[in-house]
């Protein structure tokens, strides 16, 4: 029986997971997801796309908001979550064009990322500033080309929560293989965090996910938007922080292409039960049951969405 084998939680963006045994679903993504990001000067998202570094940045985040950053050298910092009601000063931001506010961390933060990444960081992205999504019902709403209704979402490049396959993973790891039957390096299988995606399902047919559109996890539903376009985070060592070559771009472009887009995975938006009220609209926990409930032709992705 297909199951949720991998539940994982990304505070601030760009940066290490958090892997917990469960997690609550709100309309915007996992409690907690995307809620922290990285700006430059201009209020662009910095990811690992400009630096891949920040993906050695282990996170814990509190009940209560509060971020607590570890860098590669063992440095620390903590930091309070700014709100607009609390007299934050805002910043307004952009992902991917789309632009919102957000609640502005203490400067010194900023400060604090380019100690410990150096002159290479500050050649690639400059000055930098932390912001947090303090309300993330009147932020950022879901493309329109892919909303029903108002959805919103958290600081993910473009949909509330990614789903990935075990079976497809080990599809596209086989074509690496074929591909670079002479070159270990190229042809070495890829662990599922190359494509950070939230929720990790085992025991379905390889790309079975294409022609999804309304899955369940567990006690919660799932509108399935589109296939995940991907881009070079998927070529980053999310242990290591260092690029690795083409792949897995290559093989997606030969073996999983839609259109232009290199597809992994699906983006897909929680549906609010029926008398569900608030902002938990259920709990997902390993080893939850993974249903399909409709499906139909495969969707088009429309540009690279994941962080």
């Amino acid at each position: 029986m297909p199951q949720l084998i991998g539940l994982h939680v990304y505070p601030l963006k760009s940066a290490y997971r958090l892997s917990p045994e469960s997690a609550t679903v709100e309309p915007w993504g996992l409690t907690g997801d995307r809620r922290w990001m990285l700006v430059d000067a201009t209020g662009r998202a910095v990811t690992q796309r400009e630096e891949p570094a920040l993906g050695q940045l282990r996170v814990h985040s509190a009940p209560d908001g509060s971020l607590t950053l570890t860098a590669p050298d063992g440095a620390t910092l903590r930091v309070e979550a700014p709100s607009a009601a609390a007299g934050a000063p805002l910043a307004e931001v952009e992902i991917f064009g789309a632009l919102f506010k957000t609640a502005l961390a203490p400067a010194e933060t900023g400060a604090w990322f380019g100690e410990r990444f150096g002159e290479r960081f500050a050649r690639r992205v400059g000055a930098v500033r932390l912001v947090h999504l303090d309300d993330p019902a009147a932020a950022r709403a879901v493309h329109p080309d892919f909303a029903h209704g108002h959805e919103t979402v958290s600081l993910a490049d473009g949909f509330p929560l990614q789903i990935a396959s075990t079976a497809s993973l080990a599809a596209l790891n086989e074509h690496l293989a074929a591909d670079h039957p002479d070159d270990p390096r190229k042809s070495a299988a890829l662990p599922m965090e190359r494509f950070r995606p939230n929720l990790v399902i085992d025991g379905l047919e390889p790309w079975a996910e294409d022609g999804w559109r309304r899955v369940r996890v567990g006690e919660v539903t799932f509108r399935v938007a589109k296939p995940c376009g991907r881009c070079v985070i998927t070529t980053t060592d999310q242990e290591t922080g260092a690029r690795r070559g083409p792949e897995p771009l290559r093989a997606l472009g030969r073996h999983h292409r839609f259109g232009k887009s290199l597809a992994f995975g699906v983006q897909v938006v929680p549906e609010r039960p029926e008398g569900r009220t608030g902002d938990q609209l259920g709990t997902v926990r390993l080893g939850d049951a993974f249903t399909v409930l409709e499906e139909g032709p495969r969707l088009v992705p429309d540009g690279p969405e994941e962080d």
